[in-house]
Formats: structure tokens, C-alpha cells, sequence
């Protein structure tokens, strides 16, 4: 088998951001050739969920699975959508009878099988899940890597970097990349674990970083300022830039060989991948 290459993208944020990333998949897929690209969409649709169109778009520009988070269903139409769709998926320890799904087995052009778990964290994050950890384990234990798939990306949304980290350490030898999202904040801490298990924890958002995360900056200034809110918060409609990490396995063991962010336009530096 061939070693798996994967692209993520972190937090859509609002049109601008979507726009952004409708144009960057195309050639991002041109350019690195990922077997597979999966998205984070829980803030796409004006800086709060996903809707069903949103989600077919991202799909069009190449998107194999879309992931959400804590604004999963912050629009209502997106429940028909994710009962229908098997690679929208949200955060595996929703209850478990929440619509959808929080996992997708997806199989490559080149015939590779990727197991993408979406999972959202406990720590300082609403609403309060299920513990994200033996939701992971079983994930894992029901579909292991190297037997009945060739590749493992988990999507961990949460607050915090230490329980981010912890999912990591956890699932390290198990699981192809675990990465990080909530946050919008790309970090700098892109690795390959002692097990073999790239990690990072925070992909960043694809979104106008002259913001506060991603929103229009007078609103959350005023907030913090004032402790009062005047407005609704709105994205920032500035230049996106699109962040997000690429990881090659091992075609052995589908671990992590290699891993790298990915920095497109607007205001952050650019990064490319360095092994591709």
C-alpha cells in the first residue's frame, strides 16, 4: 500500500473564510496531490455553524470530509444535512442518540481506507459531552490501524491545549494525526510523537487574523471593555489567510513520517510543505 497523504484544513470562518478555502482546495490538491483533505466547518456559516449548502460547496472544492464542533448545530437545517450526509461528520461523544455521526471511513482514490474522528473536549467548552476519551478508544478499537484501515485522523475540538495534548499521548501509536481545532490559533508545536502519532494542537482557522479569532474586533474589545454586548459578533471581512497541517505515513505501519503546517495568504507568513 501506498503511504497516505493528508491535508487539513482548520476553523472556516464566515464567507470570507469559505470563499477563501473554496479557492485554496483546488490548489492545494493540485499542488500536493493528498489522498485525502478533510475540513473543519463549524464556523462557516456566518462564524456559527454549517449549513447544507455550505457543506456541498466545500465538498465541490474538494473537501472529502468536513468536520464540526461546539456550533455543530447552531443552524437548524443542518440536521437534515448530517443525517443524510456520511462525511459531515460531528464530535463523536455527542450523545448517542444526537443525529449524525462522529466518524467517517473514507476510501482513497488510490483504494486506502482513512478513519476520520471528529471529538470535542470537557475543559473550559460548552456544551458539556460525553468524555471524549473512551469515545476515542472504542473509535479505534472498533476500526485499528494497519488492519482495517490504512490511516487515522482525529479532529480534537477543544479549549484547552492540555487536554488536546493528553488525546495525543493517549491515542499515540493509534492513530495516524491528532489535531487540534476551537482555538484559531495556529501553533507551533507540529510533531511526530515517540509512538509515531503526528500531532499539533491547533491547525489555526481560515480566516482574516486581524480579528479577535476570527470576529470583527470592535465587538469583542467592547466586551472585554466595557462587559457589556452592544452587537452580535460578525467575522472579519478582511484578506484570509488559510491554515491548516499536511502529514505523510508510513506506508508500513500508516504512522506519521512526516507533518507540516500549511500557511496560505493574508496577514501570517507562509508556509508550505516542505516534503511534498
Amino acid at each position: 500500500m501506498f503511504p497516505v497523504r493528508l491535508i487539513f484544513l482548520g476553523d472556516v470562518i464566515g464567507k470570507n473564510g469559505r470563499e477563501a478555502v473554496y479557492e485554496a482546495l483546488p490548489l492545494l490538491k493540485a499542488r500536493y496531490q493528498p489522498d485525502l483533505t478533510v475540513v473543519n466547518g463549524e464556523n462557516a456559516a456566518h462564524g456559527f455553524g454549517i449549513s447544507g449548502d455550505i457543506f456541498d460547496k466545500l465538498r465541490e472544492a474538494g473537501a472529502d470530509v468536513v468536520t464540526l464542533g461546539n456550533h455543530a448545530f447552531d443552524k437548524r437545517e443542518i440536521l437534515v444535512t448530517i443525517a443524510r450526509e456520511a462525511n459531515l461528520i460531528r464530535p463523536i461523544n455527542w450523545p448517542g442518540d444526537c443525529p449524525g455521526r462522529g466518524s467517517a471511513l473514507v476510501e482513497t482514490v488510490r483504494g486506502q481506507r482513512v478513519l476520520v474522528i471528529n471529538v470535542m473536549g470537557r475543559v473550559m467548552i460548552e456544551p458539556q459531552l460525553d468524555d471524549p476519551f473512551p469515545a476515542v478508544a472504542a473509535a479505534l478499537a472498533a476500526c485499528p490501524l494497519g488492519e482495517a484501515c490504512d490511516a487515522v485522523l482525529i479532529d480534537m475540538h477543544a479549549e484547552a491545549t492540555s487536554e488536546k495534548m493528553a488525546m495525543g499521548h493517549f491515542v499515540d501509536g493509534q492513530a495516524s494525526l491528532v489535531v487540534g481545532t476551537h482555538t484559531h490559533i495556529p501553533t507551533a508545536d507540529h510533531m511526530i510523537l515517540p509512538g509515531g502519532t503526528a500531532y499539533m494542537s491547533d491547525a489555526g482557522m481560515c480566516g482574516d487574523y486581524d480579528s479577535v479569532i476570527g470576529m470583527d474586533k470592535q465587538e469583542p474589545l467592547n466586551r472585554f471593555l466595557r462587559k457589556l454586548p452592544v452587537e452580535r459578533y460578525r467575522p472579519a471581512e478582511g484578506e484570509v489567510t488559510v491554515c491548516g497541517v499536511a502529514v505523510e505515513t508510513d506506508d508500513a505501519t500508516g504512522l506519521a513520517r512526516a507533518i507540516a503546517p500549511i500557511r496560505l495568504g493574508g496577514r501570517l507568513a507562509p508556509v508550505e510543505v516542505p516534503f511534498w
